[in-house]
This record gives structure tokens, sequence and C-alpha cells, in this order.
């Protein structure tokens, strides 16, 4: 099987046992629209957001944390 082309196993993981999560997936599990999520993601201030290249993943429990002491975003 070709890691590359197959990532079936990711896919599979729950959400929320995910360590990173894509934009997208944390938009979803937040119910935080998109723009909102890139908005908040491309702040240099959020710690919780790992650069990869040009890819921007979201660490879960950091921004958990994140969203439990904010009063808005």
């Amino acid at each position: 099987m070709n890691y590359l082309t197959n990532n079936t196993a990711t896919n599979n993981i729950p959400i929320w046992e995910k360590f990173l999560l894509t934009p997208k997936e944390a938009s979803a599990y937040t119910n935080i629209g998109i723009n909102k999520m890139d908005e908040i993601i491309n702040n240099p201030m959020n710690d919780f957001v790992l650069h990869i290249g040009t890819k921007r993943l979201v660490k879960r429990k950091e921004f958990e944390r994140f969203l439990e002491q904010s009063i808005e975003i």
C-alpha cells in the first residue's frame, strides 16, 4: 500500500482524537466558519498553529484552551 496515495488510516481517526487538525477540520469541529477560522489562524499571536512549509495545521488541544479562555473571537 502506498502511503502517499492511500492514506485511509488518517481518515479513519475521529476528529476529536486527532492531535493536529486542518483548518477545514477545525472549522467543522468548532462550528466556526472557514473564513473566521482563516482569520484566527493567520494571526501570528496565536501559538496553536503549526506551519509545515505552506501548510497550516491547528493543534487541537491548544486551540480548545484558546476557545475556553476567549470571551469573543
